[in-house]
């Protein structure tokens, strides 16, 4: 169990659009993801963000996902 703060927030939009959420305070449905390589490999593979989204995810945005871990880890 992680607090909000430490966790990546992946949102749908009203409009049907899936993004980060960097402020946490967007509108619309959101998922929690922990800021590491292995646990975005996993959401990947399960489909868990698209269960929680209720939504397909687009590629674009798991390349996001990726490059803003590859960032948090280099810290």
């Amino acid at each position: 169990m992680k607090s909000k703060k430490e966790l990546i927030r992946i949102l749908r939009t009203a409009e049907g659009e899936v993004i980060l959420d960097a402020t946490g305070k967007k509108n619309g449905r959101g998922a929690y993801l922990c800021p590491s390589m292995e646990c975005l490999q996993k959401a990947v593979k399960n489909k868990g963000l698209e269960r929680s989204l209720k939504e397909k995810v687009p590629e674009e945005t798991y390349e996001n996902l990726k490059r803003e871990i590859e960032l948090i880890e280099k810290r």
